[in-house]
């Protein structure tokens, strides 16, 4: 009576989570016809001396094939005549042929080959890529294909469940399940991506692929993963469909892809800043610096300034504003609210274009060491030489130091120091004064000139000594 009784609990239990637990086979039946799969074929020109005879053939997204063509013993170094392909996936998104993928799947590809779940194969025209996104568009001779629908990824919430339809490794049209983790992720060196983090499991292959919300509507392209192995960890990151969308629209139309810029270098506002600049809580992006004769500079605001607003969209992080700004069409006239002495200010800036990326210049050494102060630094002022070529009035340079507080935030030898508490700074004797004056336990904010780029380090001040 008993085992029958316990029997009858674990049925019911059984029988509850199975009916919470979400069935996607609907959801599968219906979209999975507009995934395709990917291939490219890169020349031996293009292509390179990488491969060597005796190695596997697997795929170069594959994370062993950087182990075998490291490791690989060469044979007398002498490569054979090859076609590198690699394998993804993509969407179509149009029923007349418009494919979303990877930037990188099909960068510097001499061929590239999309097969149908029906088992055609087409050659596909490329008719725009932007490494930026991450996001390639591609064009293949069809009619009446099955597509996907594009839904909200502002609507997605985090917890809800997610699939991905990709081929991992090459196995076509696998079916992956998760939730989403997080959103809005900012990842290293990408800037105009709130990246979509889930658990879902993406490996090699996956990328290009969509990832739907359970109504059946492509949320995101899964892009990236977090891995110290080269396989899936539980960390995928999907680029959202409305910034793929808007790239796949300006690379319809025109061929190439135009952001927004507004000549400024900004950085996290963290608990230290907020305290130092008066600001209730850390938020907004905080202005570094501002490109002479930019936009911004033109607008009138100033470093040290917090834009907590652009265009009426909050500015919650530093992350947030390039994605805004880059989506921001150039020559828009936009409001900019800013945080500013304790207060908050709006400015009208006309929003340029962003140009090709420029390789930042190098800073210059100073002279001898001195005596170090209460932070650890040897300060140094700047000869009429080197405001000059800085282009400022004031400024000391860190000349050398002592491992102590300084160090461990970051400051460097070859650093100048424009200010200490947004009060700027033009002889050792006045920066040593006001650091004096900071009480111990307190935090101070240096505003740093590095080479040709300028940024805030917090760092709390201990009692008389640097360490």
């Amino acid at each position: 009576m008993i085992a029958k009784s316990i029997f009858v609990v674990l049925l019911a239990f059984s029988t509850a989570v199975s009916a919470q637990l979400p069935d996607f086979t609907e959801l599968v039946e219906k979209q999975g016809h507009a995934v395709v799969n990917i291939s490219t074929v890169q020349a031996p020109s293009a292509a390179g001396n990488r491969a060597f005879p005796g190695m596997p053939n697997i795929p170069e997204d594959d994370p062993f094939f950087e182990f075998f063509r490291r490791y690989m013993p060469p044979h007398g170094g002498a490569p054979r005549d090859f076609e590198s392909k690699s394998l993804g996936s993509g969407f179509v998104i149009s029923s007349d042929g418009y494919i979303l993928t990877n930037a990188h799947l099909v960068d510097s590809a001499d061929e590239i080959n999309v097969k149908l779940t029906d088992k055609r194969e087409f050659r596909a025209k490329l008719i725009g890529a932007d490494r930026k996104t991450d996001i390639a568009l591609l064009k293949i001779e069809a009619s009446g294909l099955p597509k996907v629908t594009q839904g909200d990824p502002g609507k997605t919430k985090v917890g809800e469940w997610v699939v991905a339809i990709g081929a991992p490794f090459g196995f076509e049209n696998s079916v992956t399940a998760g939730i989403v983790s997080a959103k809005g992720r900012s990842l290293a060196q990408e800037n105009f991506v709130p990246f979509i983090q889930t658990d879902v499991a993406i490996n090699p292959g996956n990328s290009g692929g969509p990832l739907f919300n359970l109504k059946g509507e492509v949320i995101g392209i899964n892009s990236q993963i977090y891995s110290r192995t080269g396989g899936f960890m539980g960390l995928s990151f999907a680029i959202p469909i409305d910034v793929a969308m808007d790239i796949s629209n300006q690379l319809i139309a025109s061929g190439k892809v135009s952001r927004g810029r507004i000549g400024v270098l900004i950085q996290e506002v963290t608990k230290e800043l907020a305290e130092s600049f008066g600001l209730p809580k850390p938020t907004g992006a905080l202005v570094a610096s501002v490109q002479k004769g930019g936009p911004a500079e033109k607008a009138g605001i100033e470093p040290r300034d917090v834009i907590l607003k652009f265009d009426g969209k909050t500015v919650t992080s530093s992350g947030d504003l390039p994605r805004i700004v880059g989506a921001t069409k150039p020559g828009s006239k936009v409001q900019v609210q800013v945080w500013r002495n304790g207060a908050t200010k709006d400015f009208t800036v006309t929003v340029d274009e962003l140009p090709p990326d420029e390789k930042p210049a190098t800073g210059k050494r100073g002279k001898a060491p001195d005596t170090a102060n209460r932070i650890g630094l040897v300060l140094g002022e700047l000869t009429a030489d080197q405001k000059k070529q800085l282009e400022t009035e004031n400024g000391l340079l860190v000349e050398d130091m002592i491992p102590g507080i300084a160090s461990r935030a970051g400051v460097r030898p070859g650093d100048v120091i424009l200010s200490i508490n947004n009060q700027d700074v033009k002889t050792v004797e006045q920066f040593n004064q006001l650091l004096n004056k900071i009480p111990k336990g307190r935090n101070i904010a240096l505003l740093i000139r590095r080479g040709d780029t300028t940024t805030f380090i917090t760092m709390k001040v201990n009692g008389g000594d640097s360490k």
